[in-house]
């Protein structure tokens, strides 16, 4: 499973990362945790609002740092 923080890195961004970081290891999963910083290719997933969070390739949340509860509900 891979989980991309798409954002250039402002707290908002640095807030999601911690988030998902917490949820992934919550439930124990392996997942790789990769930050997209590159404003071209933020916008090929359709993203114009940061931060946004994509599971293996699909967008789930966009210009919102959801809870570590509500990702892990995500990973369910």
């Amino acid at each position: 499973m891979k989980l991309q923080i798409l954002g250039t890195g402002c707290p908002k961004c640095k807030k999601l990362a911690e988030n998902a970081q917490a949820a992934v290891n919550g439930l124990g999963l392996d997942c790789d945790i990769e930050k997209v910083t590159d404003v071209n290719e933020i916008m090929t997933f359709g993203v114009m609002i940061t931060p946004a969070l994509a599971i293996d390739g699909q967008v789930k949340v966009v210009g919102k740092v959801p809870s570590p509860d509500q990702i892990k509900q995500m990973l369910a």
